[in-house]
């Protein structure tokens, strides 16, 4: 027969931390309340994601473009990240290489390994139920050869569990995207500014400013098309060559520094959200939409000088113990001295 201190230690424990204790624990003859399953943990996870949409597939994005519905996109690099952006409706949610800078460290994109993009792809897509979903290859996961871009794809499909892939070039990766395309793997491509390549381009350069690059720019659009892109990234480009290379195509553009005459458009998550300390170098094409840095700064300076101050955790954040079963335990402790 439990102690009527027990009973009362899992009376309150049922109360406060829900369901894990046993129900066998709990009888009618002992007066307890019905007993469910408690959380132990100090942490837990985010929780079954929001989605209620219908998923957007290469269908919806292709029903899209026709009815000229701009299409929106967003980067996402963690579970986090990609939780709020399916949320919040984005048709496309792109694990770019980008979280090399925004959430790696690391001084540019080249960096970044596969192994790591198929990482932070999991996660990503663990959390983006509804959008389509679509990761980055790595500079260096595809350059060498069409096989060797496949191989690489197929490693993003089936380990990272996002429904395409992205890679940067124009005419001289039309065979690559064949390739992967062929072999059933959606493929968007990304044309004008490649910041993959910014070295070859003499840094992140605005492209299609001369009439020759702006037909290079053009041919290079047609080039991924033929190939079997289903979409395309149109990066600094001058609005009005985005806009007229978008009517002379029959597959979407997003644009990221291309104007608004794109069939839609995409932004890196941190940037956009203002998640940086002040003075960082911003594009000229980024608006901000938020101020998540200043917002984050000032809940952890609360934090730090609530816990300097002893105010937190306040009493709501403990857990209690019955007086009668801490004085057992003092007087056990005080026993063993």
């Amino acid at each position: 027969m439990m102690s009527r201190a027990t009973i009362n230690t899992l009376r309150i424990a049922s109360q406060i931390c829900g369901p894990k204790i046993p129900s066998s624990l709990v009888s009618a003859s002992q007066g307890l309340i019905p007993v469910v399953n408690a959380r132990w943990s100090s942490h837990s996870p985010l929780g079954a994601t929001l989605t209620t949409r219908k998923p957007v597939t290469i269908n919806t994005i292709q029903s899209m473009y026709r009815k000229k519905e701009p299409i929106t996109v967003i980067t996402a690099h963690d579970f986090p990240s990609a939780y709020v952006a399916d949320h919040a409706g984005m048709d496309v949610v792109l694990v770019g290489d980008s979280l090399a800078m925004v959430a790696m460290g690391m001084d540019d994109t080249s960096e970044v390994l596969l192994d790591e993009m198929i990482l932070h792809c999991k996660s990503v897509s663990r959390a983006a139920k509804g959008a389509f979903t679509v990761g980055d290859l790595p500079m260096g996961s595809y350059e060498i050869s069409p096989e060797q871009a496949l191989a690489s794809a197929i490693r993003v499909i089936k380990e990272g569990r996002v429904k395409a892939v992205k890679l940067e070039g124009g005419k001289d990766m039309a065979p690559t995207i064949a390739k992967i395309t062929g072999a059933g793997i959606p493929v968007l491509a990304h044309i004008g500014l490649t910041p993959q390549r910014q070295n070859a381009l003499g840094g992140f350069r605005v492209q299609g400013k001369t009439k020759s690059s702006a037909v290079k720019f053009l041919e290079d659009a047609l080039a991924v098309q033929e190939a079997g892109a289903f979409a395309t990234v149109v990066e600094a480009v001058p609005a009005e060559v985005a806009e007229l290379v978008t009517k002379k195509l029959g597959i979407p553009t997003i644009g990221i520094g291309a104007g608004n005459g794109c069939s839609g458009q995409v932004l890196v998550q941190v940037d956009m959200l203002g998640n940086f300390p002040p003075g960082r170098f911003l594009p000229k094409f980024v608006k901000k939409f938020g101020n998540v840095w200043e917002e984050s700064l000032k809940g952890i300076e609360q934090y730090k000088m609530e816990v300097k101050s002893r105010a937190y955790p306040a009493p709501e954040h403990t857990y209690p113990m019955p007086k009668e079963v801490f004085e057992e335990f003092e007087k056990a402790v005080n026993e063993k001295e």
